[in-house]
């Protein structure tokens, strides 16, 4: 591809701007590639499972950090989780709502040191008990500090996001099988390694 040659494939952490593109015309109408959830990362000091993390949480002893919502989807994942977890357990929001600390993602936000990821870092100076972040970052931070837990949240409170994937119409052959490639199965067991959740 040249300089100033216009993109052939668009991928999205969304699914809107994918449908935009192709609303305008010269797009494939897009699909869904991979999703995106929330995961729990823990201290050494927390046990906690699937079942048991939303009690956990919920502990007047135990920190939930998140990423602040409004400036950090992630953060405003977390409160869509709040708003699950209390149609499973009256009065969660509340509670969790109140105690959260957001601890990233907005502009007054600490920043960690030059190679240090955000969510390691938080978790390395104790600032939460149980930080709730996307998966993929879950893994990074884990592969930073082994001594950490990813604890996958509940289906009934968790959240994802749908990451989008359109394609140009008159897209090169080799445009057309990079994007083939990302939803073949060789393509999909990349994106879990890294996280992301299986269509």
């Amino acid at each position: 591809i040249e300089k100033g040659d216009p993109a052939q494939v668009f991928a999205s952490a969304d699914t809107d701007h994918p449908q935009r593109l192709a609303a305008r015309g010269g797009w494939q109408a897009p699909v869904v590639f991979t999703r995106n959830a929330l995961c729990a990362l823990t201290s050494e000091q927390i046990s906690a499972t699937p079942d048991t993390l939303l009690a956990t949480m919920l502990r007047s002893d135990v920190r939930v950090g998140t990423s602040t919502p409004k400036a950090d989807p992630s953060g405003d994942y977390a409160w869509a989780l709040f708003r699950q977890a209390d149609k499973v357990q009256p009065g969660a929001y509340a509670q969790l709502d109140a105690k959260a600390l957001k601890l990233t993602g907005g502009a007054d936000s600490p920043k960690p040191p030059a190679g240090r990821g955000t969510d390691a870092w938080v978790m390395d100076q104790r600032q939460a008990d149980v930080f709730l972040t996307y998966c993929t970052n879950a893994v990074v931070a884990r592969r930073e500090q082994p001594q950490l837990q990813v604890v996958d949240i509940a289906p009934a409170i968790n959240v994802a996001a749908d990451y989008g994937l359109a394609v140009r119409k008159d897209a090169s052959p080799a445009a057309q099988a990079f994007a083939a490639y990302l939803l073949s199965p060789a393509g999909q067991a990349i994106l879990r390694k890294a996280g992301f959740g299986a269509l």
